[in-house]
């Protein structure tokens, strides 16, 4: 099923958090508006966003307080992104400019931080203790994963066990709270909560693991970014990984030079390296399993039109070639 399909039972709640993000987004400051609007309006999955609304809906909740925290996360994800970008002096996103490329440096940093002490601002008025604690330790994880995969770039010895680490602070666990958000709002039971935390975690550790498979493997023309990002940063992803572990010692040599090295001259070299040791269909495996253990949490779940849709993430968020 495409994404727009999937999102079908949530269409309308999606329209009301957009209008939302919309409103959030005012600032007297006109570089502030312009920022954010070019970087929020750029083209997203709005994933994060959707998995409060699935969660809350799926488990019958009826306020509307889900629209304010869907806006919340796409927010603080917004803000990473700009930061992000910054620090990997990335210059094309989702087949655009980049918000730094487009209007420097200072100003994504400093739109970032508004973006998240808006959030912050938002999830206030949500008045519930429990929701600023989540939202308040994953920024906090995120900020540490972004910390941790700044430190592993260029170091070619980097584990499996430490590559997971940074997907899960970094990636997973805005997706993890996301989830928990909706069951928190549904005063769910705390194994119910644990389970939509653990959907959250699986389907962000796929994802993100995914993407990883996309940079050696993608069409630039569908990804909007280029070929090889990852390995011109020096950042040893899963692939790499693999191939380190399994290659020849010419391969491993050559992988390693690329990832203590950054650039793309290697890149041809490594990506014949990736193939041979069928790295990519490896991280796929890898991927497929999280899938599964995401499918697997949701079985506590009532049966629901919400229910059938989170059901069709996993799968998405594997098969996806974008």
């Amino acid at each position: 099923m495409s994404l727009l399909e999937i999102f079908a039972p949530i269409a309308s709640d999606m329209n009301v958090v957009d209008a939302l993000i919309r409103k959030r987004l005012h600032s007297d400051v006109v570089l502030i508006r312009q920022v954010a609007e070019y970087i929020i309006h750029s083209g997203g999955k709005r994933l994060r966003p959707a998995l409060v609304l699935f969660t809350a809906n799926a488990l019958g909740y009826q306020g509307c307080r889900h629209h304010e925290l869907a806006a919340v996360v796409e927010f603080i994800h917004t803000s990473t992104l700009l930061h992000d970008d910054v620090v990997d002096e990335s210059d094309l996103r989702r087949g655009n400019k980049t918000a730094n490329a487009l209007f420097g440096n200072a100003a994504s940093v400093l739109v970032g931080d508004f973006l998240y002490s808006r959030s912050f601002q938002m999830m206030v008025s949500v008045d519930n203790m429990r929701v600023l604690q989540v939202l308040a330790d994953a920024t906090n994880v995120i900020a540490e994963g972004e910390v941790l995969q700044l430190l592993n770039c260029h170091n070619a010895d980097v584990t499996v066990d430490g590559y997971l680490q940074v997907i899960h602070c970094k990636t997973a666990k805005l997706f993890e709270a996301a989830a928990r958000l909706g069951a928190i709002l549904a005063d769910a039971s705390p194994e119910i909560e644990q389970a939509m935390a653990d959907f959250g975690m699986h389907i962000g550790t796929a994802f993100q693991i995914i993407d990883d498979v996309l940079d050696y493997s993608a069409d630039e023309s569908e990804t909007g970014k280029h070929l090889g990002d990852d390995l011109a940063e020096g950042k040893p992803t899963l692939p790499l990984i693999h191939t380190m572990q399994h290659g020849t010692p010419e391969q491993v040599a050559r992988v390693r030079h690329a990832i203590e090295n950054g650039g793309r001259e290697d890149f041809p070299a490594v990506l014949e390296a990736i193939q041979a040791t069928r790295a990519l269909d490896f991280t796929r495996d890898y991927a497929r399993v999280e899938a599964d253990l995401a499918l697997k949490a949701l079985h506590p779940l009532p049966a629901s039109i919400f229910k059938d849709a989170l059901l069709e993430l996993p799968d998405f968020a594997v098969a996806r070639c974008f």
